[in-house]
Order: structure tokens, then sequence, then C-alpha cells
């Protein structure tokens, strides 16, 4: 299974964990299982998003260091600048 579809299981994976608390919530579940449940799906997007990020390294970056291009090179490092800075709003 290519690394793409396996993210894209994660991902569907995590969507009916979603629709999962939105029927808790609609049956007023107990509130500490609905957290708990919420708590779950955010550690699963937080992996998801370490995979893609390693894929995004391994292959954009890495192959804009090996171009020996500068300004490829820059270019990926100020992404990745950018999603930093965004995750820590």
């Amino acid at each position: 299974m290519a690394e793409s579809s396996k993210i894209v299981t994660r991902l569907r994976r995590i969507e009916g964990q979603v629709r999962g608390i939105a029927s808790m919530v609609e049956n007023e579940r107990y509130c500490i299982d609905i957290l708990t449940q919420l708590q779950a799906v955010k550690a699963a997007i937080a992996r998801a998003e370490d995979e893609i990020l390693k894929g995004h390294a391994a292959h954009c970056v890495a192959e804009a260091i090996q171009s020996g291009n500068a300004a490829e090179q820059r270019e990926k490092f100020d992404e990745l600048v950018e999603l930093f800075s965004k995750a820590k709003r």
C-alpha cells in the first residue's frame, strides 16, 4: 500500500470517528466520553499530519536540497517556517 493510501485510510477512519462523535452529541452522551473521543481524533489528526510532514521532508525538501537550486531550497524552507508559524497561532 502506497503512503498516500495509508494516509487516506487514516483520514477516512478519522472521518468515521467524527461522525461517531456527532452521534454521541445528538444522543446526549456523557460529556467526558465525548471529550475523550475528541482527544482521540485530535491525536489521530496529529499522527496524520506527522506522516504528511515526514513525506514532504523526504521527498519535496530532499529534492530541493539535491537540486542545488538555492531559490527552490529557500522556497521549501519558507514553506516550513510559515507552516510552523501558523501552528503556533
